[in-house]
């Protein structure tokens, strides 16, 4: 396997030094899927070339080491109910920062309790945006009471 996944990182190297019209990530899966490599090896490779963009770099001049990155691997199911796109934009996000281990776990539950059909793009930024606003909610839950009671003397303190 190990040489496929460097196979698919030639490929997408390739893909950049020809300067070829932009595709999106989800494009360059699919052609990647359609060329014969398996989604495992796809993920194994973007994460492998994530792992490098991270890398701290090997000089003595900087102390500071590359963030704590972890990568989620999801199950069979998880496939099975949620679209490549939905996987690839909560990887994204989970990447970015803007969600954390505990809202991305929450949100992939939430999607797997819809199970009718195939979770798609659209569907999990609509479960993704109404989870991160209830948990943003749940923070501000004090300061909405005092507002709301006017005590405005415990909302200062």
């Amino acid at each position: 396997m190990r040489e496929r996944v460097l196979a698919i990182v030639s490929f997408i190297a390739q893909y950049f030094l020809d300067d070829r019209d932009m595709m999106t990530e989800n494009d360059l899966v699919e052609e990647l899927l359609a060329v014969g490599f398996e989604a495992e090896e796809i993920d194994a490779a973007f994460c492998w070339m994530e792992s490098q963009a991270f890398c701290a770099p090997a000089s003595n001049e900087s102390t500071l080491s590359a963030p704590a990155l972890s990568h989620r691997v999801f199950s069979a199911e998880e496939n099975r109910v949620l679209s490549s796109e939905a996987r690839g934009f909560l990887t994204r996000l989970r990447t970015m920062g803007v969600l954390d281990d505990e809202i991305q776990e929450e949100v992939i539950e939430k999607a797997l309790h819809m199970q009718e059909d195939e979770v798609t793009l659209k569907e999990i930024k609509t479960i993704t945006v109404l989870t991160m606003f209830a948990n943003a909610q749940n923070e501000w839950r004090r300061e909405f009471d005092c507002l709301l009671e006017d005590d405005w003397q415990r909302l200062l303190n």
